[in-house]
């Protein structure tokens, strides 16, 4: 059947996607529209969604798109970026600042179909650089914000036009933080462009097996599987889709797994009937030789994504496999991190975005199942595919492993911002009662879909956690060159925080493979598994005792689709039996719990 659509314009938003993600859970099929189609492409659609963007500014000259789209009679809804371009075509005015970082309250100024069952004050987030500050003559204000308690307003946060059905949102309503942001995009969809809710998940497993089917024809796959929810989701697909005979699975033992993964991978894809064309190989000794001295976040993520290719073609070659496709596992949050799209910032690169991936890509030799996915989704293609339900759910893991949750030094300090940094912290320290420390190191995070690579900092604190979240929020906001926060649970303030030489070595390795191990474990005592998206645990050569020990950091959140994050308050007694447990390992002083939001930090801390 012919489905209603919507257009969704990817200005390279960290949430392009998920936007789409959102109206298709509506039972409305979305489609990613790139900004310089024609406006002849926009023709099938009952409505335009304009996404945000980290590379563009609606202040100062326009930006190069096709704004012929302002012409059609449809009704164009604008997220952030694509908010403040619509205030300005239509004669309102965008300024650089007035930024704002995670939660505020929307106040919605009177009853509209946008807002229809909602409260007259919703809970909203932000991410954004520049604001409108008017709107033209056909346009109202329709909602104002305020950020935080005793936070100051910002206007024209919701504007829109009735007659000309253009509306725009400074705040981002697609990520779950948005409390009834799913509701304000179904009134647009659903109400204000009257789309029939006709497409549903089983055809779009009919229409991507039909696509596998062309896309591959006679030849078969070659998977590198790891054994987490996407590659084993991925396998099972393709072995509908080809069948089991033609997916061909290798797994990787690199060095950088958890505790006993790959024995617990192995028997996963036995179970699952994927066994008999699966090969494992330990090629720990080759990725550690890789990683020997490298301090960098991105240097190590594309050498262990050039490493894994180096053993996929080396295996291939072994197999007599060096024709089939390559196969990956690939969701969206992975192509659009890594700038996968015309616009899009690279966050952090992901071991399948690596250049050598991107090459084969371009080649045709790459064959990606998931590509369009969230991991929300993921998870439901892999039960209706009988996954185990246990392996559906289990936490999130990175591809590259421990490998980015084993942070490296130089052994130097970077102080390179401590003069402007430090004085704002300690006058929001100040005001707050609190201690926070700047710690001389550095983490990956994301600011109005930029990658950040800024300094995290250090709060003690006795305060209740939702005081602490808040004067977090605070420090986002008002200290430059900060993109994370952390409470350190020990007795007393580290009076110095010195970096200490390291680098990826099996000693280290096995260091954080017990602390991971404890934490989790913890976590299932406690029955908190399940209700947390992701926990990593991240050692960090930062010596705070006098004494050589690192720094153990744990990192709970609460997420859907992992574009947004929000951490996980962990019960008092868990904190304290974590404290001792990690405390009590050789060559680690200390914990301290994530405090950050994303944005403005990544999930992963490089």
């Amino acid at each position: 059947m012919t489905h209603d659509k919507i257009a969704v314009v990817d200005f390279g938003g960290q949430y392009a996607h998920l936007i789409a993600t959102k109206i298709r859970r509506l039972h409305v099929l979305a489609e990613i529209r790139q900004p310089e189609d024609p406006v002849e492409a926009f023709a099938p659609y009952r409505g335009i969604v304009l996404s945000g963007s980290p590379s563009l500014s609606s202040f100062g000259e326009d930006s190069g798109y096709t704004k012929a789209i302002y012409d059609l009679d449809v009704p164009i809804l604008g997220f952030c970026f694509g908010h403040q371009e619509i205030a300005k075509h239509y004669g309102g005015t965008v300024v650089h600042g007035g930024r704002e970082w995670g939660p505020a309250d929307l106040h919605v100024a009177r009853e509209h179909p946008l807002f229809a069952g909602l409260g007259r004050v919703e809970p909203v987030w932000m991410s954004h650089f520049d604001s409108v500050t008017s709107v033209g003559p056909e346009f109202e204000e329709l909602g104002h914000t305020v950020l935080g308690a005793g936070g100051g307003e910002h206007r024209f946060a919701a504007i829109g036009s009735d007659r000309l059905r253009r509306f725009g949102f400074q705040f981002h309503p697609e990520v779950d933080d948005t409390v009834h942001g799913d509701e304000m995009i179904a009134n647009f969809v659903l109400g204000i462009c009257g789309c029939r809710p006709t497409w549903t998940m089983e055809s779009y497993v009919e229409q991507e097996v039909d696509a596998l089917r062309a896309r591959v024809g006679e030849r078969s796959v070659f998977l590198l599987a790891s054994g987490g929810v996407d590659s084993t989701v991925a396998a099972k697909l393709l072995a509908r889709a080809l069948g089991p005979e033609r997916v061909h699975l290798l797994h990787v033992d690199n060095g950088l797994m958890r505790k006993d993964e790959s024995r617990q991978v192995v028997a996963l894809l036995d179970e699952l009937g994927l066994g008999a064309n699966l090969t494992f190989v330990d090629a720990s000794e080759t990725f550690l030789d890789a990683l020997a001295g490298v301090v960098e976040p991105e240097r190590k993520r594309r050498i262990i994504g050039d490493t894994f290719i180096e053993v996929f073609e080396r295996e291939a070659r072994r197999l007599g496999l060096e024709g089939h496709l390559l196969a990956q596992g690939t969701i969206y949050p992975d192509t659009i991190e890594t700038g996968g799209t015309k616009r899009a910032d690279t966050i952090k690169t992901h071991h399948n975005r690596v250049p050598v991936i991107q090459e084969m890509i371009a080649a045709g030799r790459v064959v990606e199942p998931l590509a369009e996915l969230y991991k929300v989704e993921v998870r439901e293609l892999g039960l209706r595919l009988g996954v185990p339900r246990e392996a559906i759910w289990r936490h999130p893991f990175p591809g590259p492993g421990l490998g980015v949750r084993l942070l490296c030094s130089t052994g130097v300090e970077d102080r390179a911002h401590f003069d402007e940094l430090e004085p704002r912290l300690a006058e929001v320290a100040r005001r707050a009662g609190i201690e926070a420390l700047a710690l001389p190191i550095r983490s990956v995070g994301v600011k109005a879909d930029l990658r950040s690579y800024e300094h995290p900092v250090l709060i003690t604190s006795g305060a209740p956690w939702e005081r602490l979240l808040e004067v977090a929020g605070t420090i986002y906001g008002e200290v430059p060159h900060v993109n994370r926060c952390l409470w350190w649970t020990g007795g007393g303030a580290p009076g110095r925080a010195r970096p200490l030489a390291a680098t990826v070595t099996r000693e280290r390795l096995e260091l954080l493979r017990e602390a991971d191990h404890l934490v989790m474990a913890a976590l299932s005592r406690h029955g908190l598994y399940d209700s947390i998206w992701q926990c990593p645990t991240v050692l960090v050569p930062l010596e705070i005792d006098g004494r050589g020990r690192e720094l153990a950091i744990v990192r709970p959140v609460h997420s859907e689709r992992a574009m947004t994050a929000t951490p996980a308050r962990l019960p008092a007694a868990l904190v304290e039996e974590l404290r001792h447990e990690l405390a009590a390992l050789p060559g680690v002083a200390g914990l301290a719990l994530d405090l950050t939001t994303k944005p403005p930090g990544t999930i992963e801390w490089e």
